[in-house]
């Protein structure tokens, strides 16, 4: 982490030294040395991070190389505000402002450069110290996984478990035996990937013990890599256990042979023998690669099996063939047999202790090393309740101090260690959001960037940078995913109750961030990031914060004037500012003093409109006023040049059940087209005509665009203004009126990467262009009221995954012939008047998974042709005619209309019925 925060500074000082400011006349030599010398500590820091979990005296220097990065990062920040504006005014005027600047900024310039010289000699010291001690350079230290040997690994006693001590694994052993005695002739790599403590190894050796794997196989290795593999090592093993099998010495001069010959050894003993290795525990691609050349492939049926944490190391070992198998957590029925096992020596719990014991359990998250850690603590523990509640409590300090949960710390905590540099303070930002708690992936993306810890890119925006973090740490099993969306994007996001812990853990270490809980008021004296849960009494009246960077509120019920002055009268270096849902009318005079300001949430407050001077917020990059009734936006605000999401609407929900909603947004105003670096812009209503629309075509970096209020004559300069945005991936268009025309005719073609459309409003002919979207996964239609049958052009979009059609057509029949919607995996048919017949020809919508059908009151048929539909899992319907509606119901009439719905046993699920 302490590599993280040099990078980070150096990535601040080198552009700075490029710019001639006269301002840094006095101390450009020094930031120069600062400068030379950070670059050559970076060099040792990736092996000291490592090292400072095992030894004091290198801790102590990584922790001082970090604060002195902290330090510079603010000094650099605090030097920015001194310098001039970037747009100077020329001639007399302009040279009386250069003066006023100069006159204002003149104390506080020497103070930053009293404060580099004090930087300078502290980096000096810190350097000197790395020669004192005779630090080691990266490679000739130990790598992170010599933790091992100061701490019991469990991953040893994983082999030596019973089979009555194990839950959950028979379905997963049986396919994984499966895998290795059935299939082709050919070699094939099966890869199992979970994360940290998920039982990969023990499951591992399960079906490596299973019988017919024995008798299947001639010959079989179990090999554990490991971070700190040295590759003659390996093989040396591999040998031994081979020749050991066949009770025979092993190959003379063994232990003085290299790399190649090892390999050439294993590979001439293998040759057409059918064959079992185990690599358990691979940490990156290079051990892979490392290995496989020793195992042929002798189409003898042979097979290798690896195990790791990280779904791209599973992948990449399976190829060309085999199969890959995500080991998910343990069921809740499964959790609670093996806690019962581990924390009673039963499969009982006492009535009294289920609840504290249901609480507990949800902590581990299915994770089979969390249940069996914390099942054991409990085990020593008297059986009260008293005893469960503390232990609930205070789980996260038992981490650190209780020998069974530390050593599964620990483990969980060699996945962090692995992380390259760039990867660290994206994983511990995860910190600042409370336990349980949903992330969405968007915003996490525009936090990190906000902070400054995405790099760019060659021919990559830095959100594509960072989503791809994002993926990585998916990945790597340390976030989970809770849903994608149509799109096939991550949409909802979380960590693990433990790695969550060690996240904290880590931060707290590291001064990354800190949470002002009940359980924690006590915060350190350089707070950068603090994240306030339900209260900010909380936090003490006098802290100082003047060295914050980021700040969060929570499920914050009332902010008194006295703490919106301790938290923004003092704060001046502040990037992130987060207060979705809490309790604002009016936005803070002293937030607009925030230069540093990059990001600002206020989604779902109770504010109304933005004050006048929302300009001087000059380095904003995302304004979020999603769920506010702001709908005016202050001309000023088109000063924010850097501004890249502007989020300004409101949804209603029409009824409980229904699939239409009203959307609101801001009123569009000339000026809007200063916006250029914009990447999202949602919902500007462009009632006031051309003027604005015209505008639109400025903004030619937008991916996501939402548009209210178009009328019919505006249409053309629409399209005409879209067609410049060839980045553009999310479109949707409301007209002024549900009666009124949408007229998009584009002259020449639409974005080409457009991804979700939405069109709202009466079209007078369906929009041919609509089958040239190759790459549209979503579209939903509202209100269009067709004559012509939409399905005719839908059905051969050839990525189209959801389709939603809301009083769109106006027919009486709606026909999915064969070979259409190939893609297609949910429909929702909503409000056709005249709608009488659905036929689904046989071929169609082949995987299709669920289908809605509401309003249509004159459907009194199951769509016919439904049993074809093999993938359909789902059948919703709401507010149907009661004819349809007692076909339906099995306890009226067992008809055929209910045999074809309940074909194949399928979930069948309807608002109007109980």
């Amino acid at each position: 982490m302490a590599e993280s925060a040099v990078t980070f500074v150096l990535d601040r000082i080198v552009p700075l030294l490029d710019k001639e400011f006269k301002l840094l006349r006095g101390v450009r030599r020094e930031l120069e040395y600062i400068r030379d010398e950070l670059q050559s500590i970076r060099g040792f820091l990736r092996d000291a991070d490592a090292k400072e979990e095992r030894e004091e005296v290198v801790k102590a220097w990584v922790d001082q190389v970090r604060n002195i990065a902290y330090d510079i990062e603010d000094i650099l920040d605090e030097f920015t505000l001194c310098l001039p504006p970037s747009h100077q005014r020329h001639g007399f005027v302009g040279s009386l402002h250069k003066t006023a600047h100069f006159v204002k900024h003149f104390r506080p310039r020497h103070h930053l450069a009293t404060q580099i010289q004090d930087i300078k000699a502290r980096v000096h010291d810190v350097s000197e110290r790395r020669t004192r001690y005779d630090f080691k350079i990266l490679g000739h230290g130990s790598s992170p996984n010599s933790m091992l040997d100061t701490w019991h690994d469990l991953r040893g006693d994983a082999l030596l478990l019973e089979e009555n001590e194990l839950v959950g694994i028979h379905k997963p052993r049986q396919k994984l035996v499966g895998w290795l005695v059935e299939g082709e002739s050919r070699l094939e790599i099966v890869s199992v990937f979970g994360m940290g403590g998920s039982g990969k190894t023990t499951l591992i050796k399960k079906v490596y013990d299973h019988q017919s794997v024995k008798e299947y196989f001639q010959h079989h290795a179990w090999i554990n890599v490991s971070q700190s593999f040295k590759i003659n090592e390996l093989l040396k093993d591999m040998i031994k256990q081979l020749w050991s099998e066949i009770q025979q010495p092993g190959p003379e001069a063994v232990g003085t042979m290299d790399e190649i010959e090892l390999k050439t050894i294993v590979k001439d003993f293998l040759q057409q023998k059918r064959y079992v290795v185990i690599l358990d525990d691979i940490w990156s691609i290079h051990a892979w690669e490392a290995i496989k050349y020793a195992l042929p492939d002798s189409n003898c049926g042979s097979r290798i099996m690896v195990t790791t944490r990280s779904s791209d190391i599973a992948s990449s070992c399976k190829e060309p063939h085999g199969h890959i198998y995500n080991l998910e957590s343990l069921s809740p029925k499964d959790s609670w047999t093996l806690f019962c096992k581990k924390a009673f020596g039963e499969n009982s719990c006492p009535p009294e202790l289920q609840g504290h014991s249901q609480n507990i359990l949800k902590r581990c998250g299915g994770l089979p090393l969390a249940v069996v850690a914390i099942g054991g603590v409990l085990s020593t523990k008297e059986k009260t309740v008293i005893g469960w509640e503390m232990v609930h409590r205070s789980l996260g300090s038992l981490l650190e101090s209780n020998d069974k949960l530390k050593n599964m710390k620990n483990i969980l905590s060699l996945s962090y260690n692995d992380l390259p540099y760039y990867l660290k303070p994206c994983l511990l930002y995860l910190g600042i959001f409370p336990e349980k708690c949903l992330i969405g992936s968007t915003r996490l993306i525009n936090l990190w960037t906000a902070e400054g810890f995405i790099r760019e890119k060659e021919r990559m925006t830095i959100e594509e940078v960072a989503e791809s973090h994002l993926y990585e740490l998916i990945n790597r099993s340390l976030i989970q995913v809770v849903e994608i969306n149509s799109e096939g994007r991550v949409k909802w996001c979380r960590v693990h109750d433990f790695i969550r812990e060690i996240i904290l853990s880590k931060s707290r270490d590291q001064n990354f961030g800190a949470i002002a809980d009940q359980h924690n008021t006590r915060l350190l004296e350089k707070v950068r990031r603090l994240s306030i849960h339900n209260s900010v009494y909380n936090v003490a009246q006098k802290k100082n914060f003047s060295h914050l960077h980021s700040l969060f509120m929570f499920g914050v019920d009332t902010i008194p004037k006295s703490y919106v002055r301790l938290f923004f009268s003092s704060i001046r270096l502040l990037r992130v500012l987060d207060l979705r849902d809490a309790p604002l009318e009016k936005l803070p005079n002293e937030i607009l003093n925030l230069f540093h300001l990059r990001y600002l949430s206020l989604r779902r407050t109770k504010l109304k409109k933005l004050p006048k001077n929302i300009g001087k917020l000059q380095n904003l990059k995302t304004l979020d006023l999603n769920g506010t009734n702001v709908r005016e936006l202050p001309s000023d605000l088109f000063k924010l040049q850097w501004l890249r999401y502007l989020l300004v609407y409101k949804y209603e929900v029409i009824s409980s059940h229904s699939l239409f909603w009203n959307t609101f947004g801001f009123y569009g105003q000339v000026g809007i087209g200063s916006l250029v670096n914009l990447q999202e812009l949602f919902y500007i209503d462009v009632n006031q005509g051309g003027g604005v629309v015209r505008e639109l075509r400025r903004l030619i970096q937008l991916r996501r665009l939402g548009i209210l209020g178009l009328k019919k004559e505006d249409g053309p300069e629409l399209c005409s203004s879209i067609e410049k945005m060839s980045n553009l991936r999310w479109l949707a268009v409301t007209s002024l009126h549900e009666e009124k025309v949408l007229d998009l005719q584009f002259q020449s073609s639409p974005p080409p990467l457009l991804q979700h459309l939405e069109l709202i409003g009466k079209l007078e002919k369906f929009p041919n262009w609509i089958s040239s979207l190759h790459k549209v996964k979503r579209i939903y239609l509202k209100g269009c009221r067709l004559w012509d049958d939409p399905l005719q052009v839908l059905q051969a979009l050839p990525n189209l995954v959801k389709l939603t059609l809301l009083w769109a057509y106006d027919g009486d029949e709606l026909c999915f012939k064969a070979g259409g919607f190939q893609t297609l995996k949910i429909i929702c048919l909503s409000k056709f008047e005249r709608l009488k017949l659905i036929r689904v020809e046989e071929g169609a919508m082949r995987h299709l998974e669920e289908l809605k059908l509401n309003e249509c009151k004159m459907l009194e048929k199951v769509p016919l042709g439904i049993e074809c539909l093999t993938n359909l899992k789902f059948f919703d319907f709401a507010d149907m005619p009661n004819e349809f509606m007692t076909a339906l119901n099995p306890n009226i009439q067992l008809g055929g209309h209910w045999m074809r719905v309940n074909w194949r046993d399928r979930h069948l699920k309807g608002h109007s019925l109980e």
